[in-house]
């Protein structure tokens, strides 16, 4: 299974997100409130052994050609702007 998905939301920033989404707690079908962050937690720890933050995540992606094509745009952008 490829695990570059998880990279989307399963983090810390990912599980502060559920809160917006759902609101901090939710009422579970027993009438129990349970609070939101502690679901996505223990949905982390589960799939991933640990809750890395995104900076985890992002330090693993590896630069591609594709990826740095934006900057010769915005070098050339910002010289009109300063003529």
């Amino acid at each position: 299974m490829d695990p570059r998905h998880r990279a989307l939301r399963h983090h810390a920033e990912g599980i502060f997100m559920l809160e917006s989404l759902f609101s901090t707690v939710i009422v579970n079908a027993d009438g129990r409130e349970v609070p939101v962050r502690l679901i996505g937690e223990q949905h982390v720890m589960e799939d991933l052994g640990t809750i890395p933050s995104f900076a985890d995540w992002a330090r693993l992606i590896e630069p591609q050609t594709w990826m740095m094509r934006g900057q010769p745009k915005l070098v050339a952008i910002e010289a009109n702007m300063a003529a």
